[in-house]
C-alpha cells in the first residue's frame, strides 16, 4: 500500500430503522454503544442522516469525541429539514445527494469500508443488499428486531454463499468484528 495513504482512518455505516418501535427494547442503546466503539477503535461513523437507530448511533459517537459523516437524500438543508423532516444534530457533515433514499442508499453503502446493520425495514434491506452485492464488510446485531430478523434467510435461500458478514449480539464485539473484516480485506486487496 502507498505510504501517504496509511493514515486514512475506516469509515463504517450505520444502517437501521429511522423509526423504532418495533426494534428490540434496548437496541436504542446498542446504536449508542456502536457509535461510541467505532469512535474509540479510531473510524469515523458515516450514517442516512437520519433519525432513530442511525441517530442513536451518532449520539455514542459524538458521546467520544468521535466525526460523523451523513448523507442526506436532500438537495440542501432547507430540503433535509423541510421536506424529508431530518434532523442535523450529532453530524459533523452532511453530504445532500440530491438522490432520495433509494439513490442516497447507494452512495452510502458506496462510500463506507463497511457498514454495520441494526434494526431495520425496507431501506435497511436496501442498504444490507447493496453491500452485500458489492461485497462489503457487514456487521449484523443479532436481536435487535426488524429486518436483522430475516439477514439469515435471506443469505441462505439467495444461495449465493455466505457473504462476507459477521454477527453479534454484542455491539463492541460486533464493531470489533467487522474492523477485522475491513483489514482482512485492505490487506489482501494492496499486498
Amino acid at each position: 500500500m502507498d505510504e501517504k495513504h496509511i493514515h486514512l482512518k475506516y469509515k463504517i455505516c450505520v444502517s437501521g430503522a429511522a423509526e423504532t418501535g418495533h426494534c428490540a427494547p434496548d437496541t436504542l442503546e446498542k446504536a449508542k454503544i456502536i457509535g461510541r466503539a467505532i469512535v474509540e477503535e479510531g473510524a469515523v461513523l458515516v450514517t442516512g442522516a437520519t433519525t432513530g437507530f442511525p441517530m442513536w448511533s451518532a449520539m455514542g459517537a459524538k458521546e467520544a469525541n468521535g466525526f460523523s459523516i451523513g448523507l442526506s437524500p436532500a438537495t440542501s438543508e432547507k430540503d433535509h429539514v423541510e421536506k424529508y423532516n431530518l434532523p442535523l444534530d450529532y453530524m459533523d457533515v452532511i453530504i445532500y445527494t440530491g438522490f432520495g433514499y433509494s439513490g442516497r442508499n447507494l452512495l452510502l453503502t458506496r462510500a463506507a469500508d463497511a457498514i454495520i446493520v441494526g434494526c431495520g425495514r425496507w431501506g435497511t434491506l436496501n442498504e444490507f443488499t447493496i453491500a452485500l452485492e458489492d461485497g462489503k464488510p457487514i456487521g449484523v446485531l443479532d436481536g435487535a428486531g426488524g429486518s436483522t430478523e430475516v439477514v439469515r434467510d435471506i443469505i441462505e435461500k439467495s444461495n449465493r454463499g455466505p457473504g462476507n458478514i459477521v454477527y453479534d449480539a454484542d455491539p463492541k464485539s460486533l464493531v470489533a468484528k467487522v474492523l477485522e473484516l475491513i483489514k482482512k480485506e485492505k490487506s489482501s486487496r494492496y499486498y
